[in-house]
């Protein structure tokens, strides 16, 4: 079985869709969605935003199951102006060298980029901060958790692929303040927050709207490759 997991659903909407029977299963109060996809077994798991639900998830997650490998999915916000929306970001820095050098694994695909992803603790929104960021670490991009799941992998011997779908730019940003979009210790949107956000900035509907496009875009990318690398096996 191949484990694959996302922070949200909003990711993972589109390739849960492709599953075949999809069955829920539960085990320690951790949901997995279990089928199978091109002859594939499949086990999808999502992990919430950052450090903290992060591990809280994926270490009972792994420890009831063997798998082949793991892919972690989702999306990811660009440091490098060169990436664009709907572009994709395969870590190299948190990939297996097995999973890498994969001959089933095309990495001169159209919108497919090898680089180094970096996990932060919180989102990161301003231009000067990515900047900061991209001078810094020598990162393409930024998300919250796969640091922690790479390091899961590596406890159990677990080959891991990073697969990031870039969502948001330094020219295509955030519609409002992260805050107003995700509530971190709630792990949800706060709709009264963002309602009344949008009450005082009625010019932010165009820019949400603009976002909302960004995210279908970033999904169906991320949902095409992953259905590309289940065709056959990494392993």
């Amino acid at each position: 079985m191949i484990a694959v997991t996302f922070a949200l659903p909003a990711e993972s909407t589109d390739f849960v869709r492709l599953i075949e029977k999809p069955a829920l299963n539960s085990r320690e109060g951790i949901e997995s969605i279990r089928g199978r996809i091109h002859g594939q077994s499949v086990a999808v798991m999502h992990t919430g935003v950052g450090e903290r639900s992060c591990c809280a998830h994926i270490e009972p997650f792994l420890r009831r199951q063997q798998f082949k490998y793991l892919i972690s999915a989702g999306f990811a916000g660009a440091v490098e102006k060169e990436l664009q929306v709907g572009h994709l970001l395969i870590a190299e820095n948190f990939s297996s060298p097995e999973l890498l050098q994969s001959p089933q694994l095309d990495l001169g695909g159209e919108g497919l980029v090898l680089g180094k992803l970096v996990t932060v603790p919180e989102i990161v929104d301003s231009i000067s901060e990515r900047n900061r960021l991209a001078a810094k670490s020598g990162a393409a991009a930024v998300d919250m958790e796969t640091e922690f799941i790479a390091a899961a992998c590596a406890e159990r011997g677990l080959p891991m692929l990073s697969l990031r779908a870039i969502s948001d730019t330094r020219s295509e940003p955030f519609p409002a303040p992260p805050a107003v979009l995700f509530d971190l210790p709630k792990q949800r949107t706060d709709f009264a927050r963002l309602a009344f956000y949008l009450l005082i900035h009625p010019a932010a509907f165009g820019r949400l709207n603009a976002f909302r496009q960004q995210i279908a875009v970033a999904r169906r990318s991320l949902t095409a490759t992953l259905d590309k690398i289940l065709r056959s096996s990494l392993i």
